[in-house]
């Protein structure tokens, strides 16, 4: 529960075009003392939010989500202006040092320095008017950031202070979120075995490069469509299971440190990978995270190149009549496990009956959790469609959301303790800056 915005994530915001704020005219949405807040301003910020939740509510939602993003900006208003009044100020470098990181990875997002300048082009900017237009932004945000630290310092809570706290205040803690028993039978779109064979044989000379004794990083920035990862080695960083795609985990749990996999496929296409080094995850007492079967939990860092392989429309078409034809099998009630060794493609640990196990809904995307939700155990669900494929899902099972107990948070209390509170001073200070300004909505 953070209360620092990060000023690279907040540029990524701003250069993220929002078709809700197209649709309104602009306007002013709220005056904060003698600062105004224009609707443009919040839709582009509600748009930013809705894509990255995933989310498509209906109109009495967006209105709700509406509100509240332009009390976070009265609130960052009047924080700025707080810290304005106490003096503080942000130096020339390290505003030019933020911007630099923020443009960096907007560029490594949009697929390098072409496809920015090429975006630049379309909204008729340069990057030099573009760093202009926000460089004011940066300092509100590095103002906002620097004040807060002075006035909410991080500090520990001892650990017999924070299990006290958890147990008067278990409200103010999250859940563990409801888990769903899954079966699945995924059928991803599949290209035709010319192009497939290419790919296959591109990263084959890729792993050939290496072998022979060039750089894996270099190979990786000449060879990898992976744009997020290709500028930095291929590496993926550290990761724990059921966090990437199944086959990359397969191959990344399995080889030893330090030598080439064989060619990987995955719906991207076809990949090899090298694991760095793998370790347990530790909790903030430097103990093994372990998971609900008492299993420490793994992580790995390992890193990659891609060979993307190109789906067109017919194939996606192809796979998506054919998943139509399986549901309707599987909704006059062919046996689920039948369909799944006659045609999932799902690569990930399954049972051979397609069981995935239990799932936390938290790691599930918003769109596939929307068509779960309705389903009774036993019922199958329709086509859902994720970045993977057309996925059916059969609900053998679910545990509802309940309170974590003592002994599973037991290590991370003390920081979330933490957060709490600084969450609860923070909230009651800026009521106080609230009270004291003049604030009109539109």
């Amino acid at each position: 529960m953070r209360l620092r915005t990060s000023l690279a994530a907040a540029l990524l915001a701003l250069l993220a075009a929002s078709p809700l704020a197209a649709q309104r005219l602009d306007g002013i949405a709220a005056v904060v003392n003698n600062e105004i807040v224009l609707e443009s301003d919040v839709e582009e910020q509600l748009g930013l939010f809705l894509r990255q939740a995933r989310l498509a509510p209906d109109s009495a939602l967006v209105d709700t989500l509406r509100r509240q993003v332009l009390d976070q900006m009265i609130d960052d208003k009047l924080v700025v202006a707080e810290a304005r009044r106490q003096n503080l100020t942000v130096g020339e470098a390290e505003i030019k040092k933020q911007l630099d990181v923020a443009m960096a990875q907007k560029k490594e997002e949009v697929g390098g320095e072409a496809a920015f300048a090429e975006a630049l082009r379309s909204e008729n900017l340069t990057e030099a008017r573009l760093r202009e237009r926000y460089r004011a932004e940066i300092e509100r945000l590095a103002l906002r950031n620097r004040l807060l630290d002075r006035m909410f310092p991080r500090k520990a809570v001892p650990a017999v202070e924070a299990e006290a706290y958890f147990k008067a205040h278990p409200a103010k803690f999250p859940k563990f979120p409801t888990e769903l028993r899954l079966a699945v039978i995924q059928i991803p779109p599949a290209p035709d075995s010319i192009a497939d064979a290419k790919g296959r044989a591109a990263v084959l000379a890729a792993r050939k490069r290496i072998l022979a004794g060039e750089k894996f990083a270099k190979v990786a920035a000449e060879v990898s469509d992976d744009p997020s990862s290709k500028n930095s080695g291929g590496d993926l960083g550290f990761f724990t299971q059921g966090t990437m795609d199944p086959s990359i985990e397969a191959a990344a749990f399995s080889i030893k440190p330090g030598v080439l996999s064989d060619p990987v496929r995955t719906p991207y296409g076809w990949h090899i990978l090298e694991t760095i080094e793998r370790d347990t995850v530790k909790t903030v007492a430097g103990r093994d995270s372990l998971d609900r079967a008492g299993k420490a939990v793994l992580e790995a860092h390992s890193r990659h190149i891609l060979v993307r392989v190109t789906v067109n429309d017919a194939d996606i078409e192809r796979a998506r009549k054919l998943s139509e034809r399986v549901h309707a099998e599987a909704k006059k009630g062919t046996e689920f496990g039948s369909l799944v060794r006659r045609y999932s493609k799902y690569s990930g640990p399954q049972t051979a009956d397609g069981d995935l196990g239990f799932i936390s809904v938290a790691r599930l995307q918003p769109e596939i959790r929307t068509g779960l939700d309705p389903l009774e155990i036993g019922q199958v669900s329709e086509v859902l469609v994720n970045q993977l494929g057309f996925n059916i899902f059969k609900l053998l099972d679910r545990h509802p959301e309940r309170p974590y107990t003592l002994e599973e948070i037991r290590d991370e209390l003390p920081q979330a303790v933490a957060d709490v509170q600084s969450r609860e001073k923070y909230d009651d200070w800026v009521k106080g800056l609230r009270a004291k300004a003049q604030i009109q909505y539109r």
